[in-house]
């Protein structure tokens, strides 16, 4: 598994991490979905990502509980306060409930889930304190453009800001135009989640006779691992797939090892082009 490091003074992280959004909070999927995070781990998928939001909690109880038994050098931990939470006690006392459904005494990486009505300021200020008390290593943002970014990180004042959590596939790059080059020139990591759409996207798109899938077949790799890799091909870029099963984690681990050529970009670039339109064109 490649690593990279996460932003420009934070540690180096696996290319491909592990999401948790929407995954199984009971009964015996619940477990499948815990064997797979700790399968993951193993594989060097070290880097989990939960929120608040997830399951009002009950996400980040399960992978509290997955995580238990692994010691906790190992991993690196994120999550995320919902913006209706986001004043400068809300965010606080948002963190705390976090960390206690983890059952852990620090995060790694806390970031505000999207833009709020709360003041940035104040988000921002409860964010320095939480690292300064020790509650959190680093400290991001998630849904945010490149003008809000650079807002957010100008705010934090000497506490730098670690990422920027987007929406990134082979069918949204708006993220390309302006977010990606003003993250790269920050030294602010972007986290691509939902790496493979939505729908039918990742079905379609994974052909026997499509671009993806004669690159896969070039590499001995699969359609998916093909995307994967193309989507952190920049050392700004990494991503969190969730997968609740082994098989697919197995399948995402190994796409953290895939290098594509020039061709192969040049390939994947004209037949997904980034456009000019979509809610992410004027990132």
């Amino acid at each position: 598994m490649r690593v990279k490091p996460f932003g420009a003074t934070g540690p180096a992280l696996p290319t491909i991490g592990q999401g948790t959004w929407d995954m199984p909070e009971a009964g015996a999927r619940r477990r499948e979905a815990q064997q797979a995070i700790r399968r993951g781990i193993e594989l060097g998928m070290t880097h989990l990502d939960t929120a608040e939001m997830y399951g009002a909690g009950g996400v980040e109880e399960m992978l509290g509980e997955a995580i238990a038994v692994i010691p906790r050098e190992r991993i690196f931990i994120t999550s995320k306060v919902l913006p209706s939470n986001a004043s400068y006690a809300g965010t606080i006392a948002a963190c705390e409930r976090t960390l206690r459904r983890l059952r852990l005494s620090e995060l790694d990486c806390y970031l505000l889930h999207w833009p709020s009505e709360e003041p940035l300021e104040e988000t921002m200020r409860a964010l320095r304190a939480l690292v300064d008390a020790g509650k959190t290593r680093f400290v991001g943002v998630s849904n945010f453009d490149a003008q809000e970014m650079l807002e957010a990180q100008r705010l934090l004042g000497d506490v730098p800001l670690a990422c920027n959590q987007v929406l990134y596939h082979l069918r949204e790059r708006g993220i390309e135009h302006r977010l990606l080059p003003a993250a790269r020139a920050a030294g602010i990591a972007i986290v691509a989640y939902t790496p493979f759409g939505r729908g039918r996207f990742p079905r379609d798109a994974a052909r026997p006779d499509g671009v993806l899938g004669r690159i896969a077949r070039k590499h001995a790799a699969t359609p998916r691992q093909v995307m994967l890799a193309f989507l952190t091909r920049d050392d700004a870029l990494f991503a969190i797939p969730k997968a609740s099963s082994e098989a697919h984690v197995a399948e995402n681990a190994a796409a953290g090892d895939l290098v594509l050529d020039a061709e192969d970009l040049a390939a994947i670039d004209a037949a997904f082009p980034i456009g000019d339109d979509g809610p992410l064109a004027t990132l």
